[in-house]
């Protein structure tokens, strides 16, 4: 594996990565602290052909009221620029595609009810000959090529998936703040304290703002359920759709540390987390020992 250092991100490199102007057409509302943090690129490759990218960020930690208190790093595995719009945009037409249920479904003729007896005469009445109610040139009859219970959902690699999380992740870096936990500070539910708090921390709650934190209290929950432009998310429900569509991104330490675990790249060997693990679940995809010298895992 080489590993090779390449210069800092031009502008209009993170012109390029913006979410926003690629993928759906928002527009970002960059403050001064924010939109000018050094962003620096160190690059992997696996094969000549196939390079990943860890792009490195520092974001400054904001206290409860709103004051800087310290600064984190956090490094997120990223697409190629050449290949970063393809890969964000299948991860987000696969996820809207698996989201259509297919349920619709409409009766045929021979499914429905009724229609065994002729309606009226074959001759002798001057109007056109019926042999059943249930034909679909009658209301209430069945429906002709309509549609049927179907399964839309489409497959893509767990990998490949993770990728374009990160790379969207990676690429909004330049809207997101890490915030001390303040899951403690809210005694009872309160949508008047969370305005004031995304005020305290600059950013306007008519902005779509995503909260990235590993367990919500309910007292949180409860007190950011009435804004509609917020979204909390924990590991488990952590999506692309939800990172795409938010202008401001906020973190907790603990969600920095999780982050930098599962989209970062360890050098020592590439290490990932699953979020089902992450959240306790059983499930989850076991990855195989590398194989020592002598032939022992």
């Amino acid at each position: 594996m080489s590993v090779s250092i390449t210069s800092p991100l031009s502008s209009s490199t993170l012109a390029y990565f913006s979410s926003s102007s690629l993928f759906l057409s928002h527009t970002f509302t960059h403050s001064c602290t924010l939109s000018k943090r050094p962003t620096s690129s160190l690059s992997i490759s696996h094969s000549p052909t196939r390079p990943i990218h860890s792009q490195l960020a520092t974001l400054p930690i904001l206290s409860f009221d709103g004051e800087k208190v310290g600064e984190t790093t956090l490094s997120l595995k990223s697409a190629p620029p050449e290949t970063a719009r393809a890969v964000v945009h299948r991860g987000i037409t696969t996820d809207l595609t698996n989201r259509r249920r297919g349920t619709a479904s409409t009766l045929t003729r021979a499914e429905v009810r009724g229609g065994g007896k002729k309606p009226y005469p074959q001759k002798k009445t001057g109007r056109a000959r019926q042999g059943s109610r249930r034909t679909p040139l009658r209301p209430g009859g069945g429906v002709v090529f309509g549609p049927k219970p179907k399964d839309w959902s489409i497959k893509i690699n767990k990998k490949e998936k993770r990728l374009a999380i990160s790379t969207a992740l990676a690429s909004a870096l330049g809207n997101g703040i890490v915030i001390e936990e303040f899951g403690d500070r809210f005694e009872k539910p309160k949508t008047k304290e969370f305005i004031g708090l995304l005020n305290r921390l600059g950013i306007d709650p008519c902005e779509k703002s995503l909260f990235l934190m590993t367990d919500v209290p309910d007292n949180v929950r409860l007190s950011g359920r009435n804004i509609g432009t917020l979204k909390m998310l924990t590991p488990r429900t952590l999506n692309l759709f939800d990172i795409l569509n938010s202008d401001k991104l906020v973190f907790t330490k603990d969600a920095v540390e999780y982050l930098n675990e599962a989209y970062g790249y360890d050098l020592d060997g590439e290490s990932e987390v699953d979020e089902d693990e992450y959240e306790g679940a059983d499930e989850g995809e076991a990855t195989d020992g590398e194989m020592n010298s002598d032939g022992t895992e």
